[in-house]
C-alpha cells in the first residue's frame, strides 16, 4: 500500500514538473527570470492572505492557486534555459516557507475571529508541521540522505487549501486545518522513521 502511493505521488509529481518543463522550452525567450517569478508567485501569494483575511474566499483561491503554480514554474524556467543557480534555490525555498506562514497565518487570524480555539491551535502545529517537512528532507539530503518520501509535502498541502478555502464560509476550514495538522505531523514522522532506516542501513552496511 505505501509502496503503490509513493508510486502514485512519484507519478503525478514527476509528471507535473514534466509538463511545466515543457511548457518553458516551448517559449525562446521569457521577459521575467526564475528569480523574479519566485518573488511574483510570493507576491501573488501574499495578496490571497490578504483576501482570505478579508474574507473573499474564491478570489483568495483564484490567486492562492495562481500563485503557487507560478512559483512551481521558477524551477521549470530554471531547468529549461539553463539559468539555476544556488541562490535561485535557495530564495525559492526561503519564499516558500513564507508563503506557507502567510496563508496560515491568515486562516489563523480568521479562527481567532471566530473564536475556534481548537482549530487556531492546530493552524500552529500545521505551520510547524510544514517547515519540518521541508526542513527534515534539507537535513537528510545535507547527510547525502534521501528525504522526499511522506504524504503531505507542499504539493499535497497546496491542493488541500485549495480545495477548502472556496467552502470556508459553510464552515469547512477548521477542518481542512485538522487534517493539515494531522498529515503534516504524519509526513515529519515518516521522514524522520526513513532518515533513520537509511542511517541504520550504512552502520549494518
Amino acid at each position: 500500500m505505501t509502496t503503490s502511493l509513493a508510486r502514485f505521488k512519484d507519478g503525478y509529481t514527476n509528471g507535473g514538473r514534466g509538463v511545466a518543463l515543457r511548457f518553458m522550452q516551448s517559449f525562446r525567450s521569457v521577459p521575467l527570470t526564475p528569480n523574479q517569478l519566485t518573488v511574483t508567485g510570493f507576491v501573488l501569494n501574499t495578496g490571497a492572505g490578504i483576501l482570505i483575511f478579508e474574507r473573499h474566499w474564491v478570489l483568495a483561491t483564484v490567486l492562492f492557486v495562481i500563485g503557487s503554480a507560478v512559483d512551481a514554474l521558477d524551477g521549470a524556467l530554471a531547468r529549461a534555459h539553463d539559468k539555476m543557480t544556488r541562490f535561485g534555490a535557495f530564495l525559492d525555498s526561503t519564499l516558500d516557507r513564507v508563503s506557507e506562514g502567510v496563508i496560515l497565518g491568515a486562516i489563523a487570524l480568521v479562527l481567532a475571529d471566530q473564536g475556534k480555539t481548537l482549530a487556531l491551535a492546530c493552524v500552529f502545529v500545521a505551520l510547524v508541521g510544514s517547515f519540518l517537512v521541508s526542513y527534515t528532507r534539507a537535513k537528510a539530503e545535507a547527510f547525502g540522505l534521501k528525504g522526499d518520501v511522506g504524504l503531505m509535502s507542499r504539493t499535497e498541502r497546496i491542493v488541500l487549501l485549495a480545495l477548502a478555502l472556496p467552502f470556508a464560509g459553510r464552515g469547512l476550514l477548521p477542518y481542512a486545518i485538522y487534517l493539515l495538522a494531522v498529515l503534516t505531523t504524519f509526513t515529519v514522522v515518516q521522514r524522520m522513521a526513513f532518515v533513520r532506516k537509511q542511517l541504520n542501513s550504512n552502520v549494518e552496511g
